[in-house]
């Protein structure tokens, strides 16, 4: 997962909004999102290769996503941070209580970013700012540094679904084209985050299309405060043009 735009206690009906873009490499196997049957339960699209989640909800309404934490080339960690993501949803422990021992083994993982929440709880932590931090009621941004970070992508995106936040009936479809910019942005805005500026400028857009890797899907997830969840995945062909789209409700 590569940026996700979420609202927490914002909307008067959907305590959770979440619209996020996966970028990968295209050649990464990966199932598109269903309902596990091991772990039981579990609404999630599944990396192939580790056996993780980038994103995924239980219907008891337990939530979490993560991004990587880019900072140029860095040698491979023992563990694959989608496990971080599948841990908390089939687990019996609360979201502090996760966040806090993921921060505790943060160094068997690359960078990560990483979303943990409930009902009553959102939490967001990450191995390089080792905090765990329960958000207050607000919209923010989530790419590839730390939370909020100023990047012209998260920027971008955020203020796009903000305007439709205020809208009582949520449309889906505005909401996915929220992140569909893929204009790159001008250098002088570019983080430099050690991969060099023509890697910048490929990775600035929100949604990202390249020989070999770009977005992959975008999610929606709207849980409302009865405790009703609509999830959409829209998927995307490597000429980015749309693919498959799947909607759960439950």
């Amino acid at each position: 997962m590569c940026l996700i735009i979420f609202a927490w206690q914002y909307h008067p009906d959907y305590p959770l909004i979440v619209v996020a873009n996966r970028d990968e490499y295209y050649q990464r196997p990966t199932e598109p999102a269903h309902i596990w049957e091991q772990p039981e339960g579990i609404l999630a699209g599944r990396d192939l290769t580790a056996g993780g989640t980038w994103l995924g909800i239980t219907p008891e309404g337990k939530f979490s996503a993560v991004t990587n934490y880019r900072e140029g080339l860095k040698e491979g960690a023992p563990c694959s941070r989608g496990d971080l993501t599948t841990g908390f949803l089939k687990s019996d422990i609360s979201a502090e209580q996760y966040a806090q021992k993921t921060i505790y083994r943060g160094d068997q993982y690359n960078g990560f970013n990483l979303l943990l929440g409930n009902n009553d709880q959102l939490i967001y932590c990450s191995n390089r700012h080792p905090e765990v931090k329960p958000l207050p009621a607000g919209v923010y941004s989530l790419s590839n540094q730390l939370l909020d970070s100023p990047w012209p992508k998260a920027t971008h995106a955020k203020e796009a679904l903000l305007p439709l936040l205020k809208i009582s009936l949520l449309d889906i479809d505005q909401m996915i084209n929220c992140l569909q910019r893929r204009e790159p942005f001008a250098d002088e805005l570019l983080p430099n985050t050690g991969v060099g500026i023509e890697l910048e400028r490929m990775l600035s857009p929100p949604f990202i299309v390249s020989p070999d890797y770009g977005t992959r899907c975008t999610t929606v997830v709207l849980r409302d405060k009865k405790g009703n969840t609509t999830f959409v995945e829209q998927s995307y062909r490597p000429d980015g043009s749309a693919g498959k789209r799947s909607s759960f409700y439950f």
